[in-house]
């Protein structure tokens, strides 16, 4: 009993900082359940992936409803997401455990990298005549009781950095939401809490196409999945109301510090061969 509400509040955390950040979830739960509870690392990734589809049902539903979420961006993304997330499924069934956790943190630290590369908080302009424009690709959010508008950039390289982050979450078991957040805030410029509320309301999708693949391969185990599932539901409905009220600046920073301890912590384990 104590294991299961040790795992509770573990997910209710993943959950809490998957809804602030748009990761989904999966950078805690991954380490929580094979490195504290010693679960196969392909059982983790079917838990994990669950898991995102409860973050982005928690989270999703508000970020709409506040007017963060461009649903046209994220449906015209969640294509390309789509179909990596199947592609990296079936390539996990393929690597070692340790092979995929070494690859987990070295994504993990990646994104912290990019992310600490300072950049503006964008709202750029539509342009008239541009693909943005035509797949209308942009809209409008709510910033301090002021309505601001912005646009898409970049939507060709764009789109295909959702095709590689797709991948890593069927792979992974992550949702692929940091990388979601790079490519819609580094590379089609759009405002940061925009990117992370409309990969919230991708990643779940992005999530069923790879669980289902994990679970034809019998490794999502309801015992495991049950409480992680609960706790990350309960994590991102308290995170999407702190969302509304918190700065941006302050959300990059706390992203950065857990990401690299879970990187590296990461790191270490899949190089000992710590996971089975």
């Amino acid at each position: 009993m104590s294991e299961i509400i040790i795992l509770f509040l573990g997910a209710v955390s993943a959950g809490l900082l998957g809804s602030l950040t748009g990761l989904g979830g999966g950078v805690i739960i991954i380490p929580l359940l094979t490195l504290g509870f010693g679960v196969p690392m392909h059982y983790a990734i079917g838990a994990s992936l669950i898991s995102v589809i409860g973050t982005s049902s928690g989270a999703a539903v508000a970020f709409v409803k506040e007017g963060f979420t461009n649903m046209r961006i994220g449906m015209f993304l969640e294509i390309g997401t789509t179909a990596g997330a199947i592609m990296g499924a079936l390539l996990s069934g393929m690597l070692n455990p340790n092979t995929i956790g070494i690859i987990f943190a070295s994504i993990l630290l990646l994104t912290v990298i990019l992310n600490l590369k300072g950049k503006p908080d964008h709202q750029e302009p539509i342009i008239k005549g541009s693909l943005e424009e035509k797949l209308k690709l942009y809209g409008t959010f709510p910033d301090k009781g002021v309505l601001k508008s912005y646009s898409a950039r970049n939507t060709v390289p764009g789109f295909l950095m959702m095709m590689f982050a797709g991948a890593m979450s069927g792979l992974l078991g992550i949702g692929s939401g940091a990388l979601k957040v790079l490519a819609m805030d580094n590379m089609m410029k759009l405002p940061f809490k925009v990117s992370t509320t409309t990969s919230n309301f991708m990643i779940g999708v992005t999530a069923v196409a790879s669980a289902l693949i994990y679970f034809q391969r019998g490794e999502i185990i309801p015992v495991i999945v049950a409480p992680v599932l609960i706790g990350v539901v309960v994590g991102s409905f308290i995170g999407s109301k702190t969302l509304m009220v918190s700065k941006t600046k302050k959300l990059k920073v706390f992203f950065a510090i857990v990401i690299t301890i879970l990187s590296v912590y990461m790191m270490y384990n899949g190089i000992n061969k710590s996971f089975r």
